[in-house]
């Protein structure tokens, strides 16, 4: 009779075993120690639930840290496009799994999860761990564990929504002076540093009016996004604040 090891490391279950494990390294590094990685990255997200998905992704000077991918959300309040024209099939597939509405390592975590048991527990039921039929039962089951993903998931929805990042009381930023992480300009979502009742956090924000802010210059922060999600900051200035809604 095969051990647990002999089937989670079989050649048909180790691939997914291994993804398994990096996730929950990736996950208690980033709830026990909090590591900040001083990566350069400014992430532009245009989003049209309705008509289009535009994922633009550049290097252009920024920071992020392990929690700030753990949150990062594609949200539809984020829905600026101006063409009209059909969803690709794999745009489809993210807004339909809840890739798109949720933080996306969370959802893409219990995707991997899900889909490693389901090929553990149906090829040691076949004695398949180590032949062919046990890989096309791995195969197979790729479809049926997104499905059974979204209905795990998407009762987090409203959880994730309500949700403060720090899981605590939030914290009232507005007024409040930081540093911008990322180069903005327009409507691109990037990150800022702010100091806030003896606590530094990490925030999405976006330029108020459009104008360009540039990697590690003084900000303000102005107000919320509707959807809590992110904040509207302008550039800071000691003689001159304009501020304009």
């Amino acid at each position: 009779m095969n051990t647990l090891t002999d089937i989670v490391f079989s050649s048909v279950n180790i691939t997914l075993t291994i993804l398994v494990i990096i996730l929950v390294v990736y996950w208690l590094i980033t709830m026990i120690s909090g590591i900040d990685f001083d990566l350069d990255i400014d992430v532009d997200i245009d989003v049209d639930v309705d008509a289009d998905i535009d994922i633009d992704t550049s290097i252009d000077g920024g920071n992020v840290d392990f929690h700030d991918v753990a949150n990062t959300e594609v949200n539809r309040e984020d829905v600026v496009g101006k063409r009209k024209k059909p969803l690709k099939w794999w745009q489809i597939l993210l807004i339909y799994f809840n890739f798109v509405g949720l933080p996306f390592m969370f959802t893409f975590t219990c995707w991997i999860f899900i889909w490693w048991m389901c090929t553990t527990i149906s090829t040691t039921l076949t004695h398949s761990i180590n032949n062919n039929f046990g890989f096309m039962l791995m195969l197979i089951g790729f479809f049926p564990s997104l499905l059974v993903t979204k209905i795990f998931t998407s009762p987090f929805k409203s959880f994730f929504k309500n949700l403060n990042q720090d899981g605590d009381e939030p914290t009232d930023l507005i007024g409040r002076k930081g540093v911008c992480l990322s180069n903005i300009t327009e409507q691109k979502l990037g990150s800022a540093e702010v100091t806030a009742d003896g606590n530094t956090l990490n925030i999405n924000i976006k330029s108020l009016n459009g104008k360009a802010i540039k990697f590690r210059t003084p900000i303000l922060i102005i107000k919320q996004s509707n959807d809590k999600s992110f904040y509207y900051a302008q550039e800071y200035k000691e003689d001159s604040i304009n501020i304009n809604y």
